[in-house]
């Protein structure tokens, strides 16, 4: 269980890394932007890029947030109840959550093979849009491994 532990929270890292890069992007790229507008030469597709990439930020930052459960938690009503009884509750709401993100995922797939097949892309770069799809379906699928490794710490007696 360890070693499986470890893998997830690699890929969750790896994908954080992804994310962080994409977001000095993000930045560097409005920052120019700004700059070169005032000068009168703005980036081109600069809107469509920070679009993209927002979508990057927050599909490749989930995982890892999730792992390390930085998200906002509203337990005060679920800690009046048993050690038993809130472990039941993480289960419940985690299995919820790995259902949710396989149907997310799946979905992310298919409308990737769609924009794949009708060759949609952006208008002013004409980037294609199904990498981002493919990508953020990789992105849920993860999620769910970090889900089911949450489920295996309540089992276990190690979730805090």
């Amino acid at each position: 269980m360890a070693k499986l532990f470890g893998i997830v929270e690699r890929l969750s890292k790896w994908m954080q890394a992804i994310a962080g890069v994409a977001l000095a992007f993000i930045m560097f790229l409005t920052v120019a932007d700004v700059i070169l507008r005032f000068f009168g030469h703005p980036i081109v597709g600069t809107y469509e890029l920070v679009g993209l990439g927002g979508a990057v930020v927050i599909g490749f930052g989930i995982p890892i947030t999730s792992w390390l459960r930085g998200h906002i938690f509203v337990d005060f009503v679920i800690n009046w109840f048993s050690k038993k009884v809130q472990n039941v509750f993480n289960i419940v709401t985690r299995c919820v959550g790995i259902g949710l993100f396989i149907l997310i995922g799946s979905n992310l797939f298919k409308l990737g093979m769609d924009l794949y097949r009708s060759g949609e892309v952006t208008l002013t770069r004409q980037l294609p849009f199904y990498p981002v799809a493919y990508g953020l379906g990789v992105c849920c699928l993860i999620q769910c491994l970090v889900l089911f490794c949450d489920v295996l710490k309540v089992i276990g007696g190690k979730y805090e």
